[in-house]
């Protein structure tokens, strides 16, 4: 695996080992997300060199890739790190956006899509890689949503730049962690009798994540006079009924009753759909809107520079099964949620009490423990999710309710596995701002809150040998209503924070007891034969 070292200006370059390779050198951006993190390995599969721009390097740490790829601190909306990024690169992928910043997020799309394709233009990139959505034909584009109508300009962009461009048109990606596959399967799962908006009439061409990436590497060798737009999807062309419907049966449910009613718009579809799974309104309503015209391929093109192999692309059944499984299998590389939410505190943790950035609250909590800092740590660093919070349930259930209510992610993102978690992971209304494996698990909120919060678990060694559990919770307040709000909640410490940990404490003592238990029998078998 290769060393990463911190170079001047805080740019994290981690040594590249197939530089012998004869591929060509790939920068990715959004290498975080859902497409970029199950990218990035593709494209070392295929022998290519990567480089990987992120605002924020260490996210990409914990990844199993992370060690056999450059990566360079920056913002696609900064024009010096874009610069220094596009060094020495062949093909550059474009997998950011900027949906779910504001109003003006077609705006910073915009400057980003020019900033990008100028620095790769003077940089002498060979080709540039988008992966954009699939727009409906004869539809005047101020008709468009919003999410697509920026999808498609940005895409415009890189074809109008001197640099040639392979811009990818895709419409329902299907593919475990995806939020289109999470937002169906919640949906059926979980209603059988379903009062949908009149879109789930509407025709769509869903395609294989698989297939996703296979288009995308095979891009990166594309030849030079090859500067335009493929549209791709799958082989199946159906309704979003029929698509819950053939979800039902791929996963053995019972048969669904689907009763469309027209009034439901998109934005009060995209509030029932944030209601129902684990996809919050805001990016619901980008999905929900998009699936208002029928959005179907008008050629398969790509074909002639990435071909086929027999029984691709993926038909959607398949693509279900195969989704379906890694999520049973808890084989899920990347999620929806892997990408940072948009606006998302990105402070640095005041870790001193006597920080001087302005008040700091805290809650401080330790106790001893009847079992090693393994069995601790396994406890603690499988928290969240189906397993979770080790406290008073109705509270923090209530908590994202109250989340999801003004527009918050909620309890409901889970984990994208049940037992290991790395840097950047979302968990439920948190993500993992860092994790020493044994010793310390750091979360950062993502809940709606007037000023920023972290909660910290570790796992100790006090001074007489014994396993120490200390849990802190801060709070750094915004303005008065960030102090109203801490002292508001903070009766109820003792009870959240307190039955934390205590029952965080109690289950490692009871892992442990079950492991001597276990281990005890196994002695005691292997003695009688």
């Amino acid at each position: 695996m290769g060393r990463s070292e911190r170079a001047p200006g805080g740019t994290i370059v981690g040594t590249n080992e197939r530089r012998d390779t004869a591929g060509p050198h790939c920068l990715v951006t959004g290498a975080s997300g859902y497409i970029g993190g199950r990218l990035v390995p593709e494209l070392l599969r295929a022998g290519h060199r990567v480089r990987c721009l992120a605002r924020t390097p260490r996210k990409l740490r914990d990844h199993p890739w992370a060690g056999d790829v450059e990566t360079v601190q920056g913002d696609v909306t900064d024009t010096d790190s874009v610069a220094a990024a596009m060094r020495g690169i062949d093909v550059a992928y474009y997998l950011v956006h900027a949906l779910g910043t504001g109003s003006a997020f077609e705006d910073t799309d915009r400057r980003a899509a020019r900033i990008f394709a100028e620095q790769a233009h003077a940089a002498g990139v060979r080709r540039i890689v988008y992966l954009g959505g699939l727009t409906p034909p004869n539809v005047p584009e101020k008709s468009l949503s919003p999410h697509l109508r920026s999808r498609a300009e940005v895409g415009r962009i890189f074809l109008d730049a001197p640099v040639p461009a392979t811009v990818l048109r895709a419409a329902v990606v299907i593919g475990s962690g995806s939020a289109s596959f999470e937002m169906l399967r919640y949906l059926t799962e979980r209603l059988p009798v379903m009062v949908t908006p009149s879109w789930v009439h509407t025709r769509t061409q869903p395609i294989g994540v698989r297939d996703v990436l296979r288009y995308l590497v095979g891009s990166a060798t594309m030849p030079d006079d090859v500067d335009r737009a493929f549209d791709i999807g799958g082989p199946d062309v159906l309704t979003y009924r029929e698509m819950m419907c053939r979800y039902a049966v791929v996963a053995g449910l019972p048969r669904r009753l689907i009763v469309p009613v027209p009034v439901l718009t998109p934005r009060l579809s995209s509030h029932w759909v944030g209601l129902v799974t684990p996809v919050p309104a805001a990016l619901a309503r980008p999905l929900t809107e998009s699936l208002r015209h029928e959005v179907v391929c008008q050629e398969h093109d790509i074909a002639r520079y990435v071909p086929d192999p027999p029984g691709l692309p993926l038909p959607f059944d398949e693509a279900l099964a195969l989704a379906l499984r890694r999520v049973r299998e808890a084989q899920v590389a990347t999620r929806w949620s892997s990408a940072a939410l948009p606006g998302a505190p990105s402070d640095p943790l005041p870790t001193d009490p006597d920080w001087a950035g302005g008040s700091l609250y805290q809650d401080e909590r330790q106790l001893s423990v009847d079992a090693s800092r393994t069995a601790l740590w396994k406890v603690i660093e499988g928290i969240g999710g189906d397993n979770g919070w080790y406290s008073f349930p109705l509270a923090w259930a209530v908590r994202g309710w109250l989340d999801r209510f003004v527009g918050g992610v909620g309890l409901r993102r889970g984990r994208r596995d049940a037992e290991h978690l790395r840097v950047g992971d979302s968990l439920d209304f948190w993500r993992v701002e860092e994790i020493e494996p044994g010793r310390l698990l750091r979360l950062r909120a993502e809940m709606r809150l007037p000023g920023l919060a972290w909660l910290e678990m570790y796992a100790e060694t006090d001074s007489e040998g014994r396993t120490r559990y200390r849990q802190r919770a801060l709070f750094h307040p915004r303005g008065l209503l960030g102090h109203a709000y801490w002292w508001s909640v903070s009766p109820f410490h003792s009870v959240v924070f307190g039955g934390m940990a205590r029952n965080i404490t109690q289950a490692a003592a009871k892992g442990m007891s079950a492991h001597r238990g276990s281990s005890h029998g196994d002695h005691a078998r292997s003695s009688r034969r």
